[in-house]
This record gives C-alpha cells, sequence and structure tokens, in this order.
C-alpha cells in the first residue's frame, strides 16, 4: 500500500491520537494556546491512516526523540557516532539535523517574540561575532532585518561568521544570554548543538530584499568567493520556480495574489513566464495575459517585492510540507 503524504501537523495529529485520551490530556498541559488550536484542528480532519503510514509515523517519532536524548545526555559529536551505528550515515545525519534544529528554537526563545527593531537596539554595538550567533537563534525574518540594517562593513562580517558558525558550547551561549538578560527576562541553555551555518545563512537571505542581497554577495564574492556560491546553491529565489515539479507549482499558484503574479511575470525571464503559463488553467493564463497588457511603466521595486511575496509562499508551503523544493547540494532522503 503506498505511503500517504502527511504534513508535520498531520503527523503530530497521529501521534496524539495513538496515545488516547488520557496521556494525550498531559501532553495538552504542555502545550501553548496556538498550538493546541492547530493540533486539535489537525485531529479533527483526521479521519483515518492504514497500520502502514501509523508505524511509519511512529517509527519516525521514536527515532526523534532517541536522538534528543542522545545529545542530550552525551553531546552531538557523542551522538553522532551513536545514531551513525545504529542506523547508518545517511539517516543518522538527516535525524541530527532535524533535531538540532529544534533544540535550537527552545533557546532564546524570548529573542524570536521581540520586534526586530527593539532587536537591532540591543545587539547592533555588539562584537560581530556575538551578533551572529544572537542571530543564529533569531527568527530568519528577524535576523535578515536585523542585517539590512546593520552599518555595511559590519553586515558583512556577521553573514560570514553565522554562515560559518558551527556548534557552540553551553558556556558560551550562558554568557551571551546573561549580558541580554536586563532586556529579556528568560535564560534557557541546552547542550551542544548545531547553529548557524550555511543553510541557516541561505534562510535569512531568502528573507532578505534584492538590493541588500546584491550588496552583501557582491561584497563576499570579493572576500570569499567558495563561500558566496555555497549559500547562493542553497537559496531559493524567484527564478528558481522552474526548478519545481508541475504540482508544486500549480500548488502555490492557488495561494498567491494575481496582482503579484502580473508584476511578477512582468520582470521575469521567458523560461519562468512559460514554466508558469504551463501550469495554470486556460482561464487564468488569459486573465493574467490579458492584465499584462495593460501594465506598463512599473517600478523594479515593485517587481522584486511581489517576487520576494510568492517566494515567501513558497517557503511557507514547503514548511508545511505541502510542496518540495531542490536545494544545492546533496539531500538526505530516508527511503
Amino acid at each position: 500500500m503506498a505511503e500517504t503524504k502527511l504534513t508535520g501537523k498531520q503527523k503530530a495529529a497521529a501521534i496524539i491520537i495513538s496515545l488516547g485520551a488520557e496521556d494525550a490530556s498531559k501532553i495538552y498541559k504542555n502545550l501553548k494556546e496556538d498550538e493546541i488550536e492547530q493540533l486539535t484542528y489537525e485531529i479533527s480532519r483526521l479521519q483515518h491512516l492504514n497500520p502502514t503510514d501509523m508505524e511509519g509515523i511512529l517509527k519516525d517519532f521514536y527515532d526523534l526523540c532517541l536522538t534528543q536524548k542522545v545529545i542530550t545526555e552525551g553531546g552531538f559529536e557523542y551522538a553522532k557516532n551513536v545514531l551513525e551505528k545504529a542506523f547508518g550515515s545517511q539517516v543518522a545525519s538527516s535525524l541530527l539535523e532535524r533535531v538540532t534544529k529544534t533544540l535550537r528554537t527552545k533557546s532564546f526563545e524570548f529573542i524570536r517574540k521581540a520586534d526586530y527593531k527593539n532587536l537591532l537596539t540591543i545587539i547592533q554595538n555588539e562584537h560581530p561575532q556575538t551578533i551572529a550567533l544572537i542571530l543564529s537563534y533569531a527568527r530568519a525574518d528577524q535576523a535578515s532585518a536585523v542585517i539590512a540594517e546593520l552599518p555595511k562593513e559590519k553586515r558583512i562580517t556577521v553573514v560570514e561568521k553565522i554562515a560559518k558558525m558551527d556548534r557552540t558550547s553551553p558556556e558560551i551561549i550562558k554568557n551571551v544570554e546573561e549580558a541580554l538578560r536586563k532586556k529579556f527576562n528568560s535564560i534557557i541553555s541546552v547542550d551542544y548543538t548545531e547553529i548557524g551555518g550555511v543553510n541557516y545563512i541561505a534562510d535569512i537571505m531568502n528573507n532578505m530584499d534584492r538590493s541588500n542581497e546584491k550588496y552583501i554577495f557582491d561584497e563576499l564574492n570579493k572576500k570569499d568567493v567558495k563561500l558566496a556560491d555555497e549559500i547562493r546553491k542553497r537559496m531559493f529565489v524567484f527564478e528558481d520556480i522552474v526548478l519545481l515539479d508541475s504540482m508544486g507549482i500549480q500548488r502555490f499558484l492557488r495561494e498567491v495574489d494575481n496582482k503579484d503574479l502580473v508584476y511578477a511575470i512582468k520582470g521575469s525571464n521567458k523560461e519562468v513566464t512559460e514554466v508558469l503559463f504551463n501550469n495554470m488553467s486556460t482561464k487564468m493564463v488569459d486573465t493574467i495575459k490579458s492584465e499584462l497588457e495593460y501594465t506598463h511603466n512599473l517600478r523594479l521595486r515593485d517587481v522584486e517585492e511581489a517576487q520576494q511575496r510568492i517566494v515567501s509562499v513558497i517557503r511557507r508551503l514547503e514548511e508545511e510540507g505541502e510542496l518540495y523544493i531542490a536545494k544545492g547540494g546533496k539531500d538526505d532522503v530516508i527511503v
């Protein structure tokens, strides 16, 4: 029987259902209101799962719990060795990446709730290494906004340091949190966990406006061409729509505003335009082409903002498991 494709939220709902009402209620007591709302919604929609799907979901959940336990008790390197022996290097790498990303979100949670302007005010005069560490724990959109308003020289240094960051000890994390205690009344410490890195800075750059993105890459190319290429390979930009499969393109087209689509197509190349039109209904193609005929003298900024909004929709759908973005480099695949 073919495996049903489920989102992360649907899988969480399936796990809660499998626990039974009594144990599920204990889990609910530790969740936030919005998490309870989302989970309850998914549970109400989840009608039936075949035994194969359920077994796969529970195994995946068990493996992730096991991975988190080993990291917490023994540290990252120890966990890496144990998991590679247990699952093989490819599966171990995938599990570690997923769990360390989750662990990272638990630290500096107070920062992720802050307005980026407040965050900028607090950290802008810090050493670039400290700024890089803090932004590695911030949301990608926050980090993008902060970096865009840093002085130009510091901007490039911070991008470099985030991209080259690997793992940071709890002591350093704690020291940074202590320094911010007066502004943010929360201290959370975790064991060695992966932060920053090329994938994360690519995520930040995906949230950056086009002019700042261009400036950073121009400057980074002067200092470290290899690093700039590595970041660019992992980014998803509007022109990468041609790399999506037909189902993915049709999925995001249902979410985007027609005006954004017209503006974006007006400033896109022939290949992107053809791919988009090939995945639209005849009626939609006629509508968009008609609007294109009457759309003139657009500002480049308006076109780029429309394209960025579409990219944001695509990335959100990927996070929700609704479509797949093929990133540069080698992706880990669990068979």
